[in-house]
């Protein structure tokens, strides 16, 4: 006898799985749960977009008024005075002559330490430019028109008077004296008449007797109250007065000015022009410390250019370049001199107000 088992089929198995957990009470309220969730999205789905339907907005484009004329009157004093614009401030520092004239220009693009208006000793006629006209180098960068020393001229001591003679009066010469010649001495004889006639000399005068002396004698030798020289005490030699101003290196300019009087140039008082001249002298003076003091003078027609950074303060910042054409010495007494004599001071609120808290400064030094 024989027994055979056969493999049920998948239908049968999956029938009899699914009646198992569908008796199992956890099971069976899990499947309802799953299949009512689905059932809700799926009419979410269909309805949704009939359920949530908003209406259409129609938009009307609204009727345009009709544009309104209006008559304004002005009235015309309104605009009678004109608009005063102020001119821009002066941009070009210049260096004046301090012993020309303090007048303000008409109109100038100059600022220095004082007012002044161009004028030469020897006028061009119909020329009308803002600087005078001076013979000088073409390959120059220069502003100044006049040239001097900065450096005070030394006043010699007077000399200590003698004592024993500075009361003494000179003896003038006395002049020489002749008496008259006289009268004809007449002698009468048996021959005749005899004179004796005296000869007039050219300095004849009333005098008594003869007095020995000069001849062309101012006086007839009274004393005179000048007193006397005391060769190993001379008088104080008299002294030139120079120019108190930089000494300058001119560039060349044959366009002048009519106008006539000590050589001049156009420009405009200013605290910047006032501060910057006040520093070119202190840097010209210690430039001029230093070469003095070296061994050494650089070549002679060789130039050096500093630019350099100024704050509010008067530091020097930053060097931002410098153009040499002159040995490393010259190049060195240069840059010494700009940086040793900072800071110049600081500036004042109307200097801050246009310049900034900075200015980028460019000089330019010459050996001669």
């Amino acid at each position: 006898m024989s027994h055979l088992l056969t493999a049920p089929s998948p239908t049968a198995s999956a029938r009899r799985l699914a009646g198992r957990l569908w008796s199992d009470p956890d099971y069976r309220s899990v499947v309802v749960g799953l299949v009512a969730m689905l059932l809700v999205h799926s009419l979410l789905f269909v309805f949704a977009p009939y359920l949530l339907r908003t209406d259409k907005t129609h938009v009307q484009a609204r009727p345009v008024a009709a544009p309104k004329q209006f008559n304004i009157e002005i009235d015309p004093d309104i605009f009678a005075k004109p608009l005063t614009v102020k001119p821009p401030p002066p941009n070009q520092f210049v260096e004046t002559n301090p012993n020309a004239n303090d007048k303000v220009p008409d109109k100038t693009n100059n600022f220095a330490v004082q007012n002044q208006t161009v004028a030469q000793e020897k006028p061009q006629a119909d020329q009308h430019n803002d600087k005078p006209k001076i013979d000088g180098k073409k390959d120059v960068n220069s502003n100044q028109i006049v040239t001097g020393s900065l450096s005070k001229p030394q006043t010699p001591s007077p000399p200590v008077p003698d004592a024993s003679k500075s009361n003494k009066p000179q003896q003038a010469a006395r002049r020489e004296q002749d008496p008259l010649a006289g009268y004809d001495k007449m002698k009468e004889g048996d021959d005749g008449f005899g004179s004796n006639l005296g000869k007039t000399q050219d300095n004849s005068k009333a005098a008594p007797v003869k007095v020995e002396g000069v001849k062309d004698a101012p006086n007839d030798g009274t004393q005179a109250s000048q007193p006397a020289i005391d060769p190993k005490h001379p008088r104080a030699r008299p002294v030139i007065q120079q120019m108190q101003t930089r000494p300058a290196v001119f560039k060349d300019n044959q366009f002048g000015t009519s106008n006539i009087g000590p050589i001049a140039i156009d420009a405009r008082w200013s605290s910047y022009g006032a501060y910057l001249h006040k520093m070119l002298e202190a840097i010209q003076i210690q430039w001029d410390r230093i070469l003095i003091e070296s061994s050494t003078y650089p070549p002679s027609g060789s130039t050096v250019t500093v630019k350099f950074t100024l704050d509010y303060k008067g530091r020097v910042t930053e060097i931002i370049d410098v153009q040499n054409s002159s040995s490393q010495q010259g190049k060195s007494s240069c840059l010494s001199a700009v940086t040793l004599t900072a800071p110049y001071g600081d500036w004042t609120e109307d200097m801050i107000a246009v310049l900034g808290k900075s200015q980028d400064i460019t000089i330019q030094f010459y050996y001669q």
